[in-house]
């Protein structure tokens, strides 16, 4: 019973690897990246940003900023907001999508939000993680002996994770 659980235990580590492995770094504005009038190019548009994804925004330092806040912040571009959820300077600044929802973020330079500086996206739960397949009770102690049958569920997750890597 417990070498069935070490392999149900690696089959969900295997698959929790799986799911990170294909998180997304989004570059914000693409080779454009955090710039004026950033909301009018509609660069969120058509993009399913999952949970487990990244933001990258990429500015020179010195000429803008990244500020996460609440909706209502957001349409009026309060820059003044004390509820601010995130801030970041540094013109390479990596935002982690850690939970489904909507976020907006704005440059809180003087003027650049109202000049079009920001961005709202909507990001998802990630159910498309695959479903672990369906447990099989272990076999009866009269049964086959259980050296082999965790050596199968192994030979089974190694190819599994074999295939993994090399879909990458």
């Amino acid at each position: 019973m417990a070498a069935h659980r070490q392999v149900l235990l690696f089959l969900a580590v295997v698959f929790a690897v799986a799911s990170l492995a294909s998180a997304t770094e989004w570059k914000v504005g693409d080779d454009g990246g955090w710039r004026a009038q950033f909301n009018k190019t509609g660069w969120a548009d058509g993009k399913t940003f999952r949970v487990g994804d990244t933001l990258l925004f990429k500015y020179p330092k010195d000429n803008h900023t990244v500020i996460q806040v609440g909706k209502e912040d957001f349409a009026a571009c309060n820059v003044q907001t004390n509820n601010k959820l995130g801030a970041w300077f540094s013109g390479n600044d990596v935002v982690p999508l850690d939970k489904p929802g909507k976020m907006w973020f704005f440059c809180s330079v003087d003027g650049h939000c109202n000049n079009g500086m920001k961005l709202v996206i909507n990001v998802v739960g990630d159910g498309a993680a695959p479903a672990p397949a369906p447990v099989q009770p272990a076999p009866p102690p009269s049964s086959a002996p259980v050296m082999g049958y965790t050596a199968g569920a192994a030979v089974a997750v190694a190819g599994a994770v074999v295939a993994v890597v090399l879909a990458f």
